[in-house]
């Protein structure tokens, strides 16, 4: 599934100077990882925004956010951004400023161990 590469360079370029910075496939688009921690991410036009669950419910009520439900049902702690939530450069900041907030308490993820060569 193709997603936004405008959007997806737009995030790339706001987030170049996080340490731990990392991209990754999924959720049939793209994801930007902090330390192995998913904070944000583009799916078609829309950024996914991680806020987690205390700000998901007054996440959902800004303007142009929404569930995100691509499993069938609700992401807690993520919202999908359509495109016109983030237009402005001051709404992606303040979007990224959610994801990074949140994203940064949490632990550093170790890598996956590799299995032994037989």
């Amino acid at each position: 599934m193709p997603y936004n590469e405008q959007l997806a360079q737009r995030l790339r370029a706001k987030l170049a100077s996080e340490e731990g910075l990392s991209e990754k496939n999924m959720f049939g688009g793209l994801g930007f990882l902090l330390n192995g921690n998913m904070c944000c991410g583009v799916i078609k036009d829309n950024m996914v925004a991680r806020i987690g669950p205390k700000q998901y419910q007054d996440a959902l009520k800004i303007r142009h956010a929404r569930i995100m439900d691509f499993t069938g049902k609700p992401l807690k702690g993520f919202v999908y951004v359509e495109p016109p939530g983030i237009e402005e450069e001051d709404d992606l900041d303040a979007w990224l400023e959610r994801c990074r907030n949140f994203v940064t308490e949490l632990p550093p993820k170790q890598p996956c161990p590799q299995e032994p060569s037989k």
